[in-house]
């Protein structure tokens, strides 16, 4: 038994050494509570130092700094003459330093500054409380009368005014669509204000000053500036006056045909410099109408650069330049005309369905017959043909550098058949940009070469220095120098002898191409009655520098072809962009002086007419109220003079709000007596210069022209009317 009680006792003397386990256990314990401690405090440090480090300190530096920002002056835009197009004019802005606002005046302030300001009070009292930053800017481009207006108030320190700029653009509605404008910020919103807004804006500065807390300047506390760096100058390509010999005829073929609307565009085809470029109707860029934002798109589209639309006959001119390129005819080529051709089965008409019979080359384009493009698109083949409609240029944007481009609409050559590629042939299966055309046309009459069209000449600094400067370089010979020749010439017998006749140009040898395309509806139907007329023409025909294409959007009127709705319009711009350039005159042709016709029936207009060896194109046989060219212009012989019997708007659009007057000949006159003549008849007198002085020896629109009462006349002077 006492070995027994023995074992027992050691038994209970085991669990003596069990204590020391607890111990460590809380030891353990207590260093992982200070190693998640120490973890959740290198965290929270991190955080507060690189994660919000940047937020605190602004937050910091802005309790003892106050930050003045100083805008950088926008860049101006020129036009390659020179001439301001925008600037910068001064303005003012209304600016609140809330930290030194006392509590007491800030719902004065808000009340007195939201009724001067037109602003929301709501809005104006929380910015007045704020205190999160230093300095507010309550309203920007005020003028000088509201300046001193906010002065006359006064508010206190938390309260004042600062220099602002405002964009102004002096001449208006000029270059509208291409300019684009600005908005409060000076950020661009539209066209190139908006496309090169980035070399246009500059970086603004800034003017960092120590303050107390109450957030006035310490007396010897520092004082940062950093300067503005000013936006790039831009010098465009476009020259103003031939701007304003491009516009004045839109608008002239927009009420003379009552219109939709018109576009148009002037290339040097020599480099691909685009010396005017327009769309009617236009608007005011110093007052574009914000309030309605659909009227404001509209209005401020660049069509020649962003629609796309079949170009009809005047694509004829890439069909003939290929098929010659490619050896498919030759001068010698003759065709035949029954009214249509026959393609798998399908009859493609003529757009003469009696037929052109038996024709020559020339005398094929001269006609504009379809059928004869059709067998040259058809001769030469998918692969050939497309080739040539590639490297011309269509299916791609041309980069411009103008907003919104297009690139207009080519069938993969796999998808077309026989049946499109006969369409193509003669402008229709195919959807190009109007700036698209005009680059290959020059393409095609320049010798062969395609240039890469540019509305920007260079940029420079506010010390001149370059930036940026054009590259006039072209991209790739398209067709031979030989070939472009035989264009050239086959063009001009268009317009001495075909459908392009309304386009000759006294003492002048030209080149052109009508064409009249139809539209389609938004489900892609032939839209009935809907027509764009149109017509490309260069001058001088034998060494072309001037291309010229326009366009004429649903005219209403009795004749709607291209060569009455658009081609004379053409002959006015060029005309008028010859004789502004000094290059004389090399032919010698027979002209004749053109009769007044106004106010005799169509009948007897048209014999009257044809006693001088002139045609008439009519509306009606009704009485006739304007005619273009107007009497007394010289014209050559054989020149159809279009006949307007009346103007086709709808009644209630003649009131006493919209009248037309005839615009009279101002040759010879003096500025004084030239604008108190044009503001008797509700005209408005524009000039290429701030201070005219001599006699007119030109005018933007030809005298006895009728046209609206409000329309501006630009005119030209110079000392010496024999010069």
């Amino acid at each position: 038994m006492a070995v027994k009680r023995r074992k027992h006792k050691l038994k209970l003397a085991v669990p003596t050494t069990k204590p020391a386990r607890p111990f460590k256990a809380r030891l353990l314990h207590t260093l992982a509570a200070f190693g998640i401690l120490f973890l959740v405090l290198t965290v929270l440090l991190f955080v507060i130092q690189v994660i919000m480090g940047p937020d605190i300190a602004r937050s910091a530096l802005s309790q003892w700094t106050r930050t003045t920002v100083i805008s950088a002056s926008r860049g101006e835009i020129t036009d390659s003459t020179g001439k301001l197009l925008a600037t910068n004019g001064l303005a003012y802005k209304v600016v609140l330093w809330p930290k030194r606002m006392a509590a007491s005046d800030r719902e004065r302030a808000a009340t007195e500054l939201s009724e001067l300001l037109g602003l929301n009070y709501e809005t104006v009292l929380k910015r007045c409380k704020s205190t999160q930053y230093q300095e507010i800017v309550l309203k920007r481009q005020i003028d000088s009368a509201t300046r001193d207006a906010v002065e006359a108030l006064k508010l206190g320190s938390g309260v004042g005014t600062a220099v602002d700029s405002k964009r102004y653009y002096p001449m208006g509605s000029l270059l509208s669509q291409v300019i684009g404008f600005t908005n409060v910020d000076n950020d661009g919103q539209a066209g190139i204000e908006l496309y090169y807004n980035d070399y246009l804006s500059g970086t603004d500065g800034k003017r960092i000053t120590e303050t107390d807390n109450s957030g006035n300047p310490l007396a010897y506390g520092v004082d940062e500036y950093i300067a503005p760096v000013d936006g790039l100058n831009m010098t465009l390509t476009c020259n103003s006056v031939i701007q304003r010999f491009l516009e004045s005829s839109l608008q002239e073929a927009v009420a003379a045909n009552n219109a939709k609307g018109a576009e148009g565009i002037v290339m040097d085809c020599t480099t691909g410099a685009i010396l005017a470029i327009s769309s009617m109707p236009d608007y005011d860029l110093n007052a574009p109408p914000r309030d309605d934002m659909e009227l404001l798109n509209r209005l401020s589209r660049n069509r020649i650069v962003t629609d796309a639309y079949e170009p009809g006959s005047t694509f004829k001119i890439i069909t003939l330049a290929a098929a010659l390129d490619s050896r498919t005819v030759t001068n010698a080529s003759a065709f035949s005309c029954t009214g249509g051709l026959s393609v798998n089965g399908e009859t493609v008409h003529c757009w003469k369905h009696s037929g052109h019979g038996p024709q020559s080359l020339t005398e094929a384009v001269e006609n504009s017959c379809n059928c004869a493009f059709m067998r040259m698109a058809l001769s030469m083949g998918k692969d050939k043909f497309y080739d040539y409609i590639y490297s011309f240029g269509f299916g791609a944007s041309t980069e411009s550098g103008m907003l919104g481009e297009a690139a207009g609409i080519v069938t993969h050559q796999k998808y077309v058949t026989d049946n499109d590629l006969a369409r193509i042939g003669f402008g229709q299966s195919i959807a190009v940009t109007p700036i698209q055309l005009v680059t290959a046309v020059s393409a095609a009459i320049n010798g062969g070469y395609l240039y890469k069209p540019y509305i920007v000449q260079r940029m420079t600094d506010k010390d001149g220095n370059i930036v940026f400067q054009a590259n006039t370089s072209p991209l790739r010979q398209v067709i031979s120098g030989e070939t472009s020749a035989m264009v050239r010439k086959i063009l001009q017998s268009v317009v001495d002898n075909g459908t392009g006749r309304n386009a000759r140009i006294e003492g002048y040898a030209v080149g052109g191409k009508t064409g009249t395309a139809q539209k389609y509806d938004e489900y892609g139907r032939v839209d009935q009655g809907k027509y764009i007329c149109s017509f490309i023409g260069f001058a001088p025909a034998e060494n072309p520098k001037y291309v010229c294409l326009i366009l004429v959007d649903e005219p209403q009127v009795a004749s709607i072809f291209g060569s009455t709705v658009a081609a004379p319009y053409v002959k006015e711009v060029l005309e008028n962009i010859l004789h502004y350039s000094g290059i004389a005159p090399t032919l010698h042709q027979p002209t004749v002086e053109v009769p007044d016709v106004t106010g005799l029936s169509a009948e007897e207009a048209k014999a009257k007419l044809a006693e001088v060896g002139l045609y008439a194109v009519c509306q009606s046989s009704d009485q006739v109220i304007a005619q273009i060219p107007a009497a007394g212009e010289t014209v050559v012989k054989g020149y159809q003079v279009l006949l307007y019997t009346g103007l086709d708007e709808p009644e209630e659009q003649y009131t006493e709000t919209k009248k037309y007057v005839t615009v009279p000949n101002l040759r010879g006159y003096t500025p004084l007596k030239a604008y108190d003549l044009l503001k008797s008849l509700g005209l408005i007198m524009t000039t290429d210069t701030t201070d005219p002085a001599g006699y007119v020896y030109a005018q933007s629109i030809p005298a006895g022209t009728k046209v609206e009462v409000g329309t501006a006349v630009g005119l030209w002077f110079r000392m010496n009317l024999d010069d």
